[in-house]
């Protein structure tokens, strides 16, 4: 039986820090690219930053691992709601990608949160279902 939930033999945590980073990256590398003078292109490195630090914090205090983990859920469905502003473009004269970085932006926030998010209820089901059989 496993101990833990994994995707792609990646644990929860793993892919939390891994998702974290690549929208801190993200983030500066879009605004860097863009010349973008706003503060909002910095918004994917904003989100990634707490999930960074839950994925690391829930690998380093095990005992808190719940709690990182639904921190760092939240902050993925946060991406994902922020993501559908994507949506909003489509009723502009310019359509969603009038800024392609803005328009590129909000659609990777969209899909990866909506997949990190749906990875996270996968993940919080499995601990319902196996938390008699797991040792502690």
């Amino acid at each position: 039986m496993r101990t833990q939930y994994t995707v792609a033999g990646q644990d929860i945590p793993t892919i939390t820090i891994s998702y974290g980073a690549f929208l801190v990256l993200w983030g500066i590398i879009i605004s860097q690219i863009s010349n973008a003078d706003s503060f909002t292109s910095y918004i994917p490195s904003i989100l990634g930053i707490p999930l960074l630090v839950s994925g690391l914090l829930a690998r380093k205090l095990p005992e808190k691992r719940k709690l990182w983990m639904h921190i760092s859920a939240s902050f993925g469905l946060i991406c994902a709601l922020g993501g559908l502003d994507f949506l909003r473009g489509f009723s502009s004269d310019g359509g969603p990608f009038e800024l392609p970085a803005a328009g590129a932006s909000k659609l990777m926030l969209l899909v990866t949160g909506s997949i990190y998010t749906y990875v996270c209820i996968q993940s919080f089901i499995w601990f319902r279902k196996n938390k008699d059989d797991l040792v502690s």
